[in-house]
C-alpha cells in the first residue's frame, strides 16, 4: 500500500513542480525571443541609418565601399540608377536577382515609399519579409529613394535572419536540455523527498502491527489458562477446586494489567493523558515512595536506600502520583532484574533548573545494544529472566509520562554494574 502512495506521491509532486519548470521555461523563451528579435531589428534600423547618411556623404559609389557594406556576406545590396543595376556585378545570380524582385514587390504593395519617412534626403523603409515559407529565409530589408544629381536611385538592402534563427534554435536545445535534466532532478528529489515523508507513517504502521501482535500474545498465555482453570474446575472438588478458582483469578487480575496499561498507552498516543500538575515537594514524594517498594525489596533480600540532598530542594511543578508511578516501574524493575544480596538506591538532585530522580541498581545491566530499544513497547531486555508480571510496557508507560511532563528519562550503566535510570524535570 505505501509503494502505491509512494508512486502517486512522487508522480503528484513531480508532475507539479515540473508543470511549473515547463510553464516559465516557455514564457521566458517567449519573452526573450520577442526581445531578440526586436533588439535585431532595431540594430538593423540603425545600421540602415548609417549607411544611407554615408551614402549621401559620398561624391561618388565605388565597388570597395558597396563591398565594405555587404560586409562579408552580412548584408546584400542592390542600387537601381534610374532602373538601371549600377553593380549588377554584386549580386547577379537568378536566385538573388529573384530574392530582391520579391523584396520590391512587399515594399511596393505594403511599404510605398512616398509615404516612407525622409532621413539624411532619403525616403527609406525597413521592414521583414520571407521568400517562402521556411523561416530560415526569412530577411530584414531597407528599401530608399535618394535623387543624387537629377539621377532617382532606388536602394535595397537585405539581412539576412539565418544567423538570428540559429541563435534562437540553439537557445531552445540548451533549454531543453536543461529543462531535462531539472526534470531528472526534480523526479529524484520528489521521490526521496514522498519517502522521507512517508518513513514516519510506514514505521507507524509497523509499530502499530507489532503492538497488535504483541499484545495478542500476551493476551494469549492469561487467556488460555483461564479456560484451562475453568474447564478444569468443572471436575475438581474441595481444595483443588480452590486452587483452580484462585488461578483464574490471577490471571484475570494479570490480564487487566495488561489492559489498564494497553489503556494508558493509547491515551499518550492522543496525547489524552490526565495530568493533573501541583507544587510538589520532591523529598516528600521520594520518601513516600521509598517507604512504599522498601518491604518488596527486603522480601527479595534486596538492600533499598535513599539519598537526599543537604539543602532542601524547592518545589517541583508536576504530577506527584504520575511521578509516583514512574518511580514505582523503575523501582519494580529494578528489583525484578537485581540478584539477591544486590542494593538499589534512591538519588534526588537538582541544580535550580531542573530536578533528577535517580534509580540506581546493583543488577544486570543492560548491552549497549539493547538501551536504545528498552522503551519500545512489549520490547524485554531479558527475556530469559523477565517476571510473569512484566509485560514491557514499563518503561514505555514512563517515558510517554515525562513527555507529557515536558521532562526526559535516561539510562546509563552504574558503576561496578547494574543501570542507573535518572528521571529528569
Amino acid at each position: 500500500m505505501f509503494r502505491k502512495v509512494h508512486i502517486r506521491l512522487s508522480l503528484l509532486c513531480a508532475g507539479i513542480t515540473v508543470f511549473i519548470l515547463l510553464a516559465m521555461s516557455f514564457g521566458y523563451l517567449y519573452i526573450s525571443e520577442q526581445g531578440l528579435r526586436s533588439n535585431h531589428f532595431i540594430s538593423f534600423q540603425n545600421d540602415m541609418n548609417t549607411v544611407l547618411s554615408n551614402l549621401e556623404q559620398q561624391t561618388e559609389i565605388t565597388y570597395e565601399w558597396l563591398t565594405r557594406i555587404e560586409d562579408g556576406g552580412k548584408y546584400q545590396i542592390r542600387i537601381l540608377d534610374n532602373g538601371v543595376p549600377l553593380h549588377f556585378s554584386l549580386s547577379d545570380s537568378e536566385e538573388e536577382r529573384l530574392l530582391f524582385e520579391r523584396a520590391w514587390e512587399i515594399c511596393t504593395e505594403d511599404y510605398p515609399l512616398a509615404e516612407a519617412a525622409e532621413s539624411y534626403g532619403v525616403r527609406h523603409v525597413e521592414f521583414s519579409f520571407s521568400s517562402n515559407q521556411n523561416r530560415r529565409n526569412d530577411y530584414y530589408a531597407c528599401a530608399a529613394l535618394s535623387d543624387r544629381h537629377g539621377a532617382e536611385l532606388q536602394i535595397l538592402i537585405l539581412s539576412s535572419l539565418a544567423p538570428l534563427e540559429q541563435q534562437i534554435q540553439n537557445q531552445r536545445i540548451l533549454f531543453l536540455l536543461l529543462d531535462v535534466l531539472a526534470v531528472a532532478a526534480l523526479s529524484l528529489f520528489s521521490w526521496y523527498f514522498t519517502k522521507r515523508l512517508l518513513m514516519p507513517l510506514e514505521e507507524s504502521r509497523i509499530r502499530q502491527e507489532q503492538f497488535v501482535a504483541s499484545a495478542s500474545h500476551e493476551l494469549r498465555t492469561p487467556l488460555a489458562a483461564i479456560l484451562s482453570c475453568a474447564s478444569a474446575s468443572e471436575h475438581a472438588l474441595g481444595e483443588d477446586r480452590r486452587q483452580f478458582l484462585n488461578a483464574i483469578q490471577s490471571e484475570g487480575k494479570r490480564m487487566s494489567r495488561l489492559i489498564d496499561d494497553m489503556l494508558l498507552l493509547a491515551k499518550a498516543d492522543q496525547q489524552n493523558w490526565n495530568i493533573r500538575k501541583k507544587e510538589t515537594e520532591t523529598d516528600t514524594l521520594l520518601l513516600d515512595v521509598y517507604e512504599a517498594y522498601e518491604p518488596l525489596a527486603r522480601e527479595k533480600s534486596i538492600r533499598l536506600s535513599i539519598q537526599l540532598p543537604e539543602t532542601a530542594l524547592p518545589p517541583c511543578l508536576c504530577d506527584p502520583e504520575r511521578i509516583r508511578q514512574i518511580l514505582g516501574i523503575l523501582i519494580h524493575n529494578a528489583v525484578s532484574y537485581t540478584p539477591s544480596g544486590g542494593q538499589i538506591r534512591l538519588i534526588l538532585s537538582g541544580d535550580g533548573h531542573h530536578t533528577r530522580f535517580a534509580v540506581t541498581d546493583s543488577g544486570i545491566g543492560i548491552p549497549d545494544a539493547e538501551k536504545k530499544r528498552i522503551f519500545e513497547r512489549f520490547y524485554r531486555a531479558d527475556q530469559s529472566r523477565s517476571e510473569k508480571g512484566h509485560f514491557g510496557l514499563g518503561l514505555s508507560i514512563a517515558a510517554q509520562i515525562l513527555k507529557a511532563h515536558g521532562g526526559r528519562l535516561t539510562v546509563e550503566d552504574t558503576p561496578g554494574g547494574g543501570s542507573t535510570f535518572t528521571l529528569i524535570l
